[in-house]
């Protein structure tokens, strides 16, 4: 088992930044590839980016490319999501998520992954 804790999200105003962490707990955190998946009401939910088990292969929704930013500290077993020039439709739920593989056709699916945090709501006004 995997416990992943989400926390950093708030309530900011179009163009703030906001740093996401989600610690790991239970088995080994380099084990896992982690991403990051968001959900707003009245939507299904969302992939927003991916992190490779050593941390150097990264992938992004084309929504969030070049505003936000993955990384990992396997040594903290604790991921991160950057969020910079945040928009109101960015405003959702965030969660992260585990899987130890999934093939590539598979990985903004969320059933590919094997453990989810509780979520943080980050809110972003105009």
């Amino acid at each position: 088992q995997v416990q992943l804790v989400e926390s950093g999200g708030g309530l900011v105003q179009a163009g703030d930044s906001l740093r996401l962490s989600c610690a790991a707990s239970g088995r080994t955190f380099s084990d896992y590839n982690m991403a990051w998946f968001r959900q707003a009401p009245g939507k299904e939910r969302e992939f927003v980016g991916r992190i490779s088990k050593p941390g150097d292969i990264t992938q992004y929704a084309d929504s969030v490319k070049g505003r936000f930013t993955i990384s990992r500290d396997n040594a903290k077993n604790t991921v991160y999501l950057q969020m910079n020039n945040l928009k109101p439709e960015d405003t959702a739920v965030y969660y992260c998520a585990a899987d130890l593989y999934s093939p590539s056709y598979k990985r903004q699916d969320a059933t590919s992954y094997d453990y989810w945090g509780q979520g943080t709501q980050v809110t972003v006004s105009s």
